[in-house]
């Protein structure tokens, strides 16, 4: 398994495993727009074949503001069924805040995910350290409400 920074080659690729493995699914330009604005804050995971059966899209936000922290957040992170329970997540998520503080020099990372998805608040909370840090109410298309939640960045990070 290889972990590697995305090119815009693999954007039609990561929509697919999106659109096989979650139910909050992203127009091509969206993808697009995240290589091409932070085309070092997103990575894939190949299988032996170069098959990419796991991706994070990430991507740094602007508030505006003069005194903005700056942060990255998470639009999205999947991996495939056939290769889940591997480390995978916990190693794109990792490869993608390490470049958040490298190249951006972010002092957290946001990401939000639906209250009821067990699996992903083990992962984000016992495996990867991010707190919750407020509820957003109907959050996703379906009126699911969804966790906002955050993780601290340091210069551990790049460890």
């Amino acid at each position: 398994m290889i972990i590697r920074n995305a090119t815009p080659e693999d954007l039609i690729n990561m929509q697919h495993c999106n659109l096989l493995c979650l139910p909050e699914n992203y127009q091509l330009k969206y993808y697009f727009y995240h290589g091409l604005s932070w085309p070092q804050l997103s990575y894939v995971a190949e299988d032996d074949s170069g098959k990419i059966v796991g991706y994070v899209l990430a991507k740094m936000e602007d508030d505006g503001g003069e005194d903005t922290i700056p942060h990255g957040h998470i639009t999205s992170l999947a991996v495939r069924r056939t290769h889940r329970r591997l480390g995978l997540a916990q190693k794109l998520m990792e490869q993608a805040s390490r470049a958040m503080v490298e190249n951006f020099n972010a002092k957290y990372v946001s990401l939000h995910v639906r209250v009821s998805n067990r699996a992903a608040l083990h992962l984000y909370q016992n495996a990867l350290g991010f707190a919750i840090h407020d509820r957003d109410p109907r959050y996703y298309a379906d009126g699911e409400d969804a966790f906002s939640m955050r993780r601290e960045l340091t210069l551990a990070t790049k460890a």
